[in-house]
């Protein structure tokens, strides 16, 4: 039997310290409006508020951050697939209820919208492909989650809409930056400007969804492409998303900080209130209405056609009728006529100076 010396006996390995950077359990997060699962190798998000289309609202934002984080963090996880709960909506982007506490304290959205472009980052740069499994109607907001991901699946009954310049809002969240790429420029227009459904088929022609199958395919579709995905290499996948990423970034980074601003500030327009309200009355926006007050000059960005005004005081008011009459301007202050300006002594002339004349006038008569 071999003796094993001090000096031979193997060192005691040191203790392994807890590892921080990885996924946690999805149960052990409780989320309430998502729904959360791994499984075969990749994770599942599902928007789950199907009451509502899935809208988005700001638990949903905040629990998506956490479970994007989650899944990018863990080795286990090589792809992520986003849904909706049920067969009606994908997502219809935010949730208007909650919106309208907003017209009164913009500075309120200028906060949920940091939380709107933080889900948006950690899709876009989470380092693994995510596909979009379209279960249902994709409006607004929505679409921008679905052009954030890598590729999309669609059920063939579907339809993806943007509803900014008929709801009283700007797709600037994803659309104005990324449909252009997607789809061209002159696509990118006619789905912005005109507000009109695009079914499943069209989207996919366009390039908006990568595969359109009927409805009871979709699972098996979606699974098919995830496994596609996971037999690729994990680093050499995600270097790949980091250079596809490089004209959606410069785009995104140019325009979403001004963009997130001047959101906050215009929903205190007449426009953005009006489209909120129809929404939440479930009637059409008065654009006539609008229009008239543009044509009219009657004060079409202010609300109620008031403009605020200093008073003489430094206190504001809304001199401003309701039709629309100008106030006539304050009157100012006469002008105060300057005082003559007294005109300066002459300075004594010095006995040289005289001298000096008085020599050049005699030479001037010789």
């Amino acid at each position: 039997m071999v003796r094993r010396t001090k000096a031979t006996s193997p060192k005691a390995r040191p203790s392994t310290p807890t590892r921080v950077f990885t996924g946690k359990a999805p149960e052990s997060f409780g989320f309430q409006t998502i729904l959360y699962e791994k499984s075969g190798g990749w994770a599942t998000i599902t928007l789950n508020r199907p009451e509502a289309l899935n809208a988005v609202n700001g638990r949903m934002l905040e629990e998506l951050s956490r479970a994007l984080k989650d899944a990018s963090w863990d080795d286990a996880v090589g792809a992520l697939v986003l849904t909706g709960a049920g067969d009606r909506a994908f997502c219809t982007g935010a949730d208007l209820k909650e919106q309208e506490q907003f017209l009164d304290r913009p500075r309120d959205y200028w906060k949920w919208m940091g939380e709107f472009i933080e889900v948006h980052e950690r899709l876009r740069n989470m380092g693994k492909p995510t596909v979009a499994r379209l279960n249902g109607i994709v409006v607004g907001g929505g679409n921008e989650l679905n052009l954030a991901c890598d590729l999309a699946v669609a059920a063939d009954d579907i339809y993806i809409r943007h509803v900014g310049t008929s709801h009283g809002s700007v797709p600037l969240a994803g659309a104005t930056q990324f449909l252009p790429l997607v789809v061209g420029e002159r696509r990118a227009r006619e789905i912005l400007l005109l507000n009109e459904e695009i079914p499943a088929q069209l989207a996919c022609d366009w390039g908006l969804v990568n595969i359109v199958v009927p409805r009871g395919e979709l699972d098996d579709a979606v699974e098919d492409l995830v496994r596609k995905l996971l037999n690729k290499l994990p680093e050499k996948t995600r270097y790949t998303r980091q250079q596809l990423n490089f004209w959606r970034d410069l785009s995104w980074g140019l325009t979403i900080g001004h963009g997130r601003d001047w959101l906050a500030i215009h929903n205190t327009s007449p426009e953005t209130r009006e489209g909120i309200r129809a929404f939440l009355e479930k009637r059409t926006p008065d654009y006539r209405s609008i229009r008239e007050r543009w044509a009219e000059d009657r004060a079409p960005e202010w609300v109620d056609g008031s403009i605020p005004s200093e008073r003489e005081d430094g206190s504001l008011s809304s001199p401003l009728s309701a039709v629309g009459r100008r106030p006539s301007r304050p009157k100012t202050a006469p002008k105060l006529t300057p005082k003559a300006k007294a005109k300066p002594k002459a300075k004594p002339k010095t006995k040289a100076k005289a001298k000096v004349k008085a020599r050049a006038k005699r030479r001037r008569r010789r």
